[in-house]
């Protein structure tokens, strides 16, 4: 009975997280149905709800979300190989170099460079890709510059006294123990790519959900522009979620 309730302690736990997204859903719905705000500017979570459950099956709106996740999973893996590899690198010496390009770097907001990044790469995939990981690959990068810092010398030292080459205590001992600082960054990372899809899709694509919304806004849909945010924050939540849960996870094992 203890192994099975511990088993169970990390969905629980996941569960009683969502309790504040629940009020605010009972709030938005009591609202609504008082009649507080005209359903023509903020329908209720039970009518968009309603419309998602319709739109999903169609295979052209299954097909704008397969565009988004394509985007959004494609850009966040690379920002985070390329994240954690820069990040090892300031770490290991690269700091004098590095260091000053992200502070020159990351507080742009790379919207801004998203007109440049269409005329390099076109109005495809490529450019809001780029986009994504331009902005996701700052934190996933500062995340594993702190956790390769804060690993104990100690570990190092007993690494490389037992024989163990330059990349060896990276893969074996650096790496392993910087893992929970890097997820940390991953969620903060996985935030802003979620923005930044949605937005790159709004401003110069003809799929995907940031252009479902543009549709809908175009002829004043406003649940059908609410149906796009809605599964953009879902998608966020549920990923978000995953990472939670796999760092809970390393933490229980000891890392």
């Amino acid at each position: 009975m203890p192994t099975l309730i511990r088993n169970l302690s990390p969905g629980l736990n996941g569960l009683r997280s969502l309790w504040p997204i629940a009020v605010l859903l009972l709030l938005w719905q009591a609202v609504t149905l008082a009649g507080a705000v005209p359903p023509n500017l903020l329908p209720s979570p039970a009518t968009i709800a309603l419309r998602l459950g319709t739109q999903l099956q169609s295979g052209d709106f299954l097909f704008h979300i397969l565009q988004t996740l394509i985007r959004l999973s494609s850009g966040f893996g690379i920002a985070l190989v390329l994240g954690t590899v820069l990040g090892m690198a300031m770490a290991l010496g690269g700091e004098f170099v590095l260091a000053p390009m992200v502070r020159l770097l990351s507080p742009i907001p790379k919207i801004a460079l998203y007109p440049a990044l269409v005329l390099l790469l076109g109005f495809g995939h490529a450019s809001k890709i780029g986009l994504v990981v331009s902005e996701a690959v700052f934190p996933i990068m500062l995340a594993t510059f702190h956790g390769v810092r804060a690993v104990s010398p100690k570990l190092v030292w007993s690494a490389r006294a037992a024989g163990a080459g330059r990349m060896a205590v990276v893969l074996g001992v650096l790496l392993p123990s910087a893992f929970g600082s890097i997820l940390t960054g991953c969620r903060i990372g996985l935030v802003v790519a979620c923005i930044n899809v949605f937005l790159a899709e709004m401003i110069s694509s003809t799929d995907g959900l940031g252009h479902l919304l543009v549709l809908a806004a175009r002829s004043y849909r406003v649940v059908d522009m609410f149906v796009p945010l809605v599964l953009i924050s879902t998608i966020g939540l549920c990923l978000n979620s995953l990472l939670q849960y796999v760092r809970r996870r390393h933490a229980s094992a000891g890392g």
